[in-house]
């Protein structure tokens, strides 16, 4: 755990990149709360509310979802993404998401906010595909994402138990550990 310095508690959003409520992102994003130091403050977003972006609709005014969702990321000291990876890659809801929150491209929510990134998938790999490909977009943003420690949890299906509770104890441990890290991440990013 990051010790407190007598700061006010840190204020985290997080989101998943599956809109299936019982996803292990979703699961992965609780285990985080879970395992978070005492000093933060941990927020899920639904990216359910926010539709796909159309350079048309923005003209006309956000949708009241990305409206909440930006406002959600503006109130935050750092932001924190579970991303699953379909096909090698990131999916479209994450993807659409960080496309929302990267406009107006000057005066972006994202712009120089710490950000994070962990995943978990059945698959072998785990999230590396997609983690990599969101740490591009990144480039963009000029969000300050935490290059270490990785979490990317791999045969998902076998470290979640039916109630999509965390159960393998070494993953445990690695989510722990990169939540201190985002703590201490963000406080760097902010001096």
């Amino acid at each position: 755990m990051t010790a407190n310095t007598g700061a006010s508690p840190l204020k985290v959003l997080t989101f998943a990149g599956s809109l299936r409520r019982e996803s292990y992102n979703r699961s992965l994003i609780r285990a985080a709360v879970e395992l978070a130091p005492a000093d933060m403050e941990v927020e899920l977003f639904d990216l359910a509310a926010v539709p796909l972006y159309d350079g048309d609709v923005e003209e006309a005014g956000d949708p009241e979802g990305v409206v909440r969702f930006k406002q959600a990321i503006a109130a935050a000291d750092g932001v924190i993404m579970a991303t699953p990876e379909y096909n090698h890659g990131v999916p479209g809801v994450m993807k659409n998401a960080i496309d929302w929150a990267s406009r107006p491209p000057r005066d972006a929510v994202l712009a120089h906010k710490p950000v994070a990134i962990f995943g978990a998938s059945p698959g072998i790999t785990g999230t590396a595909r997609g983690q990599s490909q969101l740490r591009q977009a990144f480039e963009f943003t000029e969000s300050y994402c935490m290059p270490q420690p990785e979490v990317l949890v791999f045969r998902a299906h076998e470290k979640f138990d039916a109630e999509g509770r965390l159960t393998d104890e070494r993953t445990r441990q690695g989510v722990a550990r990169f939540m201190a890290a985002f703590a201490d991440w963000v406080r760097r990013c902010q001096r």
